[in-house]
């Protein structure tokens, strides 16, 4: 079995990049750093014209007809480039609520004990359950944000809510027992991207410091970061990827674990290899730090992926 991607999906791919690479490019990235906004829902727009949110929708009903595969290389992308919002519940959302598609529509994601992103943003609010998912809009919504409490946030890109009352029956959405092995392949997606990127700059950095007269990535010990960097950022593409052929709910947790492990690891290495240099604001490093902490707590914890992974060896 031939699993390279696809000349397809290599121009999927390099089309999402540049595509976020035009939008939301390290400049734009640190202005809205800077500037604390919101969601750009103007980019949100445009990501879903671009098929975004669509990608798995039929055609006929207006979507780009494409599978789960394809998904994860738009996630990976978006990990790469620190893209922020809830892109996964709106993309698990399309269909289901309306504008979600087309990118009118920001969808959170509410799970049981967890906080929730973007709430303040949301024109929508996916509640997973055990074995089902359903879709709060409307006045039910903003009651939900009415009792929500604002909860510090790790990641500046990121602003949570504590939801404290009750949340409305809401919509129940077909197939919702899947959305949330689906989510937790996308957020290892992200964090897939994430680890490529950040050994992408560790590399790049130790090439161009130097110290004694030559370049700090001639020295043993750089070297094995970098080279560790690699062996993991790998080993989550392939364990991502297989799990976007099989669906397998195990496989899943298998790459949740793995993409989540190699997007803080390589993300704190690539820190060490910048150096002081690293610990600053103005560098990125503490971005993909904080987003993969974040992110591994979300969709599919540790806990409960290591207990899936233990359930399927009985």
């Amino acid at each position: 079995m031939d699993f390279q991607l696809s000349d397809d999906q290599r121009a999927l791919r390099a089309g999402v990049r540049e595509l976020l690479a035009g939008r939301f490019g390290r400049g734009r990235m640190r202005a809205a750093l800077d500037g604390g906004t919101g969601i750009d829902r103007a980019l949100w727009r445009e990501l879903g014209e671009a098929g975004f949110f669509a990608l798995r929708l039929p055609e006929r009903e207006g979507g780009v007809g494409l599978g789960l595969a394809e998904s994860v290389l738009l996630f990976e992308e978006a990990g790469r480039s620190l893209l922020p919002g809830p892109l996964i519940a709106t993309h698990l959302a399309a269909g289901a609520v309306k504008g979600a598609a087309e990118g009118g529509t920001v969808v959170a994601v509410l799970d049981a004990g967890q906080p929730v992103g973007h709430l303040g943003d949301a024109d929508g609010l996916l509640v997973l359950g055990p074995g089902e998912a359903r879709a709060v809009t409307g006045g039910a919504l903003r009651d939900v944000v009415r009792e929500a409490v604002p909860v510090r946030s790790l990641d500046p890109f990121t602003s949570l809510w504590r939801v404290t009352g009750p949340v409305g029956p809401g919509e129940l959405l077909a197939g919702g027992a899947r959305l949330r092995d689906e989510g937790a392949l996308l957020a290892a997606a992200e964090q897939l991207g994430s680890a490529a990127r950040t050994t992408e700059m560790a590399v790049q950095h130790a090439g161009e410091r130097e110290q004694f007269g030559s370049p700090i990535g001639s020295f043993q010990a750089v070297k094995h970061l970098c080279a560790g960097m690699l062996v993991r950022a790998e080993l989550a593409r392939s364990a991502v990827y297989a799990a976007a052929v099989t669906t397998d709910r195990a496989e899943i947790a298998g790459a949740k674990l793995l993409a989540d492990d190699a997007a803080v690891r390589n993300a704190r290495d690539c820190l060490q290899v910048h150096g002081g240099m690293g610990f600053t604001w103005e560098a990125d490093v503490h971005l993909h730090l904080k987003r993969a902490w974040l992110r591994s707590g979300q969709w599919l914890t540790a806990a409960a992926a290591e207990e899936a992974l233990a359930a399927d060896l009985c």
